[in-house]
């Protein structure tokens, strides 16, 4: 097994990170301020300083100490103090800029997300409503339940591609080849789910499509018997990340009638679950925080425990379970997650270059193949550990 010496950085050493921090994220940022144009001078004002600073690769500022997520960014505050954008870890930089980022537009203040824009988008597109149709024919398909469920976990793992903060993984939509799969125990998993009892945790990324492919396997998942919790962001972040009134919005979209039928019926078993606590939300500091996931509080390790299943939705996610660090790519994702508490399943579309489990000599295959297959979006894994 081969490590190597630190995390990925934003500096010269990774091209992809690099240009996350000189250009995608104060474009992210820029393009909050053309989308709110409403909000105060001094607000657009504020942005701008933002995406200046990081582009020009100003020292990190200093965080708000008011803010009711203080004490969890304390320790990776003093660990970075000093640190510019463009030469830290890229880990807690892109977190660091996000909650800058709302601090700016004084969320905790007022409530308004500065990404409503794009989200509300998403959610009036037929894309996303079509994408949920087919989703939902397949859940309706006269097959055992176990082969139901393997099906919607493929059809979870291409809801990842819809990231409203990252163009190419955009283009490749959300109906993917079996080719592009490049790890695929989606039968494991549904076998396995078929055998246990016990709660399965949601660890959510985006929302609008992603999160409706996440409520249909959500709902096979309940009518298994199991049930199941949503792990939120706290805060709005990386644009379409997914808090708690988004999922809200999306179970009353559901339900509103203008999406056929078997969408007013799913929506409506969700609401049910909701309302009688096997469907639970989880809004938590620690997936906006700057750690990795070996180093999630206490509290949450033995919460997770005794579950039957934890699953761990997309990219920024599946760096943070393998500490955001370039292990060759052969390496056993067994070994690199074993720390984690409960059965594990990952199910994330490559939009960066760390990964693991791969078939040995398949990483050296798809180089010659496709210089950029490690952050595109266009393939993507579905891992298991017990």
């Amino acid at each position: 097994m081969v490590k190597y010496p630190a995390m990925i950085r934003t500096d010269d050493s990774n091209a992809f990170a690099h240009d996350t921090m000189k250009r995608r994220i104060p474009a992210n940022i820029r393009e909050v301020a053309a989308l709110n144009a409403d909000y105060p001078p001094f607000i657009l004002q504020a942005l701008n300083r933002l995406a200046t600073a990081i582009e020009n690769d100003e020292p990190i500022a200093p965080f708000n100490p008011f803010l009711p997520d203080a004490d969890p960014w304390e320790a990776g505050a003093a660990a970075h103090e000093g640190h510019t954008w463009q030469q830290t870890d890229w880990f807690f930089a892109e977190l660091a800029a996000y909650r800058h980022l709302i601090d700016t537009v004084r969320w905790w203040e007022t409530g308004r997300d500065p990404f409503a824009p794009q989200k509300a988008k998403e959610m009036g597109s037929e894309e996303l409503w079509g994408t949920l149709s087919k989703a939902l024919t397949v859940a309706a398909e006269e097959n055992t339940l176990e082969q139901r469920l393997q099906d919607l976990i493929r059809l979870d793992l291409w809801g990842n591609r819809i990231d409203l903060s990252f163009a190419a993984s955009l283009a490749h939509g959300s109906a993917g080849s079996h080719e592009d799969i490049l790890v695929d125990d989606s039968a494991v998993v549904a076998e396995h789910l078929m055998r246990q009892n016990g709660a399965v945790h949601f660890v959510a990324d985006n929302t609008g499509t992603e999160l409706a492919m996440d409520l249909v396997l959500a709902d096979s998942i309940l009518i298994k018997g199991h049930p199941v919790t949503f792990h939120l962001k706290l805060h709005p972040t990386f644009v379409s990340d997914t808090i708690v009134v988004d999922f809200h919005i999306m179970l009353a979209a559901m339900q509103s009638g203008e999406h056929g039928q078997a969408t007013t019926e799913l929506g409506q078993r969700l609401q049910t679950a909701f309302d009688e606590g096997r469907l639970r939300l989880a809004p938590g500091a620690f997936w906006n925080s700057p750690y990795v996931m070996s180093e999630m509080p206490k509290r949450l390790a033995a919460a997770f425990k005794d579950a039957a299943l934890v699953i761990v939705k997309g990219d920024l996610n599946y760096r943070r379970l393998v500490s955001d660090t370039l292990w060759e790519s052969d390496t056993p994702f067994t070994e690199i997650c074993g720390y984690f508490p409960a059965p594990l399943l990952a199910l994330r579309t490559l939009k960066s270059d760390a990964v693991v489990g791969l078939a040995s000599g398949l990483a050296a295959q798809l180089d010659t193949e496709d210089a950029k297959w490690r952050v595109n979006g266009k393939r993507g894994v579905i891992q298991f550990k017990v």
